[in-house]
């Protein structure tokens, strides 16, 4: 039997994701976003994280140094014979959600705000690009064909850079992204800050 372990409090309430939705398009939203309200409000909301834990999975994995948790990476994998990286399996879960989305006819206009999927996918991204604040490591589901696989689609079901590799961030980059600032102070999903090792020596 494993003792549980103490989680940091998430807060993942309509109230919350309201405000940071109301940040990502720089004004009050009449009446204000519920991702619980309809289906296409849940996409959007699941928009808003995973793909970040895709960029912190892929960053963790290239700036291991110490040969303890080098073996401790690997030999995971191997005991859950798994044949492809946790940063794939991440991807796929994300291309799946970006899918449904773009399915949802990103150039369809909602009321009241008359935002396109699309533009809230894209204003999204940049969003999460200002706070982390390292560069370009963000695209929405729709970006000028010039951008798109192959340089023949507006669909990007694939975020990536020009190899179609995925984005990497640091965990201090990902804590302002999931704190809803550029400081790094606690608040938007943790409102207590997290609990790891990471995010205490960034408190700090």
């Amino acid at each position: 039997m494993v003792a549980g372990f103490a989680r940091p409090l998430i807060n993942i309430s309509k109230e919350c994701f309201g405000d940071i939705m109301e940040n990502v398009v720089g004004h009050a939203l009449i009446p204000p976003f519920d991702p619980y309200a309809n289906d296409i409000n849940y996409l959007l909301a699941s928009y808003l994280i995973p793909y970040v834990g895709l960029t912190g999975y892929v960053g963790a994995a290239s700036n291991l140094q110490d040969p303890v948790f080098k073996n401790w990476w690997l030999g995971f994998w191997a005991w859950n014979q798994v044949k492809m990286q946790l940063s794939e399996l991440y991807s796929i879960k994300n291309r799946i959600g970006r899918y449904f989305l773009i399915k949802k006819k990103s150039n369809r206009r909602y009321p009241p705000q008359f935002y396109t999927v699309a533009d809230f996918t894209n204003m999204i991204s940049e969003f999460r690009d200002k706070l982390g604040g390292e560069g370009l490591k963000d695209e929405g589901i729709w970006v000028d064909q010039r951008l798109g696989a192959e340089g023949k689609v507006n669909g990007n079901v694939l975020a990536g850079d020009e190899y179609s590799m995925s984005y990497e961030r640091s965990p201090n980059e990902i804590l302002r992204i999931v704190y809803g600032n550029k400081d790094g102070v606690p608040g938007g999903f943790f409102p207590n800050g997290a609990g790891g090792k990471f995010a205490r020596a960034y408190h700090n």
